[in-house]
């Protein structure tokens, strides 16, 4: 049991119980239901054996899926592959998905998943093994109606293919709904790839307006050029932003004046880095967040602005496009130096909001344009932006909060109209 306690105990599960326990309190919160929202209600740890290229090695990893609350509906969230996975980061994530759900008025619980491999170390095909393998350990879980994962931390549009394709192997027919992230062939949804940073960009425009500053000509830096940093810095450079800086695992690239971004996409594609892009000045991950710049957006991995640099960030507003970006300490922090912090709960709350429309598409088997997936977005968005902004400015809080509070009490009442059984 303690190893199973040490586990679930991480400093990200830690996070995610202060920001619901300081806002429960505020909120002066049934003591019930807040015990209740501070644990997940299902929780599954699997071990399973893959087979090597060699076809002689066998090595055993281990997978999680994590259900925060089924009250809601299905439970909702991604799959990600990271070495650093475990019961706690897959329980706090789970959380925070079920804010975001509740949030933008989705009806799903939060869900999380994962398996603890370094993508990077395996080939095409072990990767397919060990996703086919670990959907055949989850299957019980999952389901269209039950719990629908997505594609997150090291997992894409083919992780997503073939959850799908094991699912429907062992049901006897399609199933496009089990899953959400999926390639459009198979019954993915257009806009779904851009998403997550086109909600971040919404949310920075919200609170551009707000705030009085132009996005035209605005530096913004972005931490992670993966599939939200660099549709979030694609769509920004769009509206006229000058993305000054961008940074994956092995670093990033400053330029005062604005990258060329389309150097960049074209480097990424070559090499999968930026390692080898010259058109820029070198610079750390640590270094990129200390830029002076208009607008940052921390979209790699948690914990990545703590006590010991949040006094020496230099911007206007923060657009958390991870999860988890912002530790508690340099929360009070930023708020203390009036930096403007759009919460990840609601600046990344894009991909749920169209993974949401995919599964809506999925179960009507009648697919929407582009531009209709994308207007949505943007409404949905703008609208959830606008109503956190006035529960920050009447109850005198800051955005997390604020967010925190709209999700929480739309749980709340949830699960007060549902009741206990028996």
């Amino acid at each position: 049991m303690t190893s199973h306690k040490l586990e679930w105990d991480t400093p990200m599960y830690r996070l995610a119980v202060a920001q619901l326990d300081q806002t429960a309190a505020r909120m002066q919160l049934d003591e019930n239901i807040w015990e209740r929202l501070r644990t997940p209600q299902r929780a599954l740890v699997v071990s399973f054996p893959f087979r090597r290229d060699n076809y002689q090695e066998v090595d055993t990893v281990f997978g999680y899926r994590v259900q925060h609350l089924l009250t809601m509906g299905p439970t909702k969230g991604g799959i990600r592959y990271d070495e650093d996975v475990s019961l706690g980061e897959t329980t706090a994530l789970a959380m925070w998905m079920t804010w975001k759900c509740a949030l933008i008025g989705l009806p799903f619980g939060g869900a999380k998943g994962g398996v603890r491999i370094s993508p990077r170390s395996f080939s095409q095909n072990e990767l397919q093994r060990i996703t086919r393998r670990f959907t055949s350990e989850i299957i019980e879980m999952i389901g269209p109606d039950r719990d629908i994962p997505a594609p997150d931390l090291g997992t894409n549009e083919q992780t997503m293919a073939w959850m799908m394709d094991t699912y429907s192997q062992q049901t006897g027919h399609a199933v496009p709904g089990v899953v959400t992230g999926k390639p459009v062939e198979i019954g993915g949804s257009l806009g779904r790839r851009d998403a997550t940073g086109r909600g971040v960009v919404t949310c920075v425009i919200e609170a551009c307006r707000h705030l009085g500053i132009a996005l035209e000509g605005a530096r913004m830096a972005v931490q992670g050029y993966g599939q939200v940093g660099s549709a979030a810095a694609r769509i920004a450079a769009s509206l006229g932003a000058r993305v000054i800086a961008v940074s994956d695992l092995d670093g990033g690239v400053h330029d005062p004046h604005g990258l060329d971004l389309a150097q960049i996409d074209a480097c990424m594609r070559e090499s999968g880095s930026l390692k080898d892009f010259s058109g820029g000045e070198r610079l750390t991950n640590a270094e990129l967040l200390e830029l002076p710049c208009d607008v940052l957006v921390p979209a790699a991995i948690q914990n990545q602005i703590t006590a010991g640099n949040a006094e020496r960030l230099r911007c206007r507003i923060v657009a958390e496009g991870a999860n988890g970006p912002t530790t508690l300490e340099a929360d009070e922090i930023l708020r203390r130096r009036g930096i403007f912090v759009v919460p990840d709960i609601l600046a990344n709350a894009g991909g749920v909001t169209v993974s949401y429309f995919e599964w809506v598409q999925d179960a009507q088997q009648f697919f929407w344009t582009e531009e209709e997936v994308n207007t949505r977005l943007i409404q949905i968005m703008q609208r959830a932006f606008t109503e956190v902004l006035k529960v920050s400015q009447e109850k005198g809080v800051d955005l997390r909060t604020a967010a925190m509070m709209r999700g929480i009490h739309r749980v709340a009442e949830a699960k007060r109209r549902r009741g206990v059984f028996p």
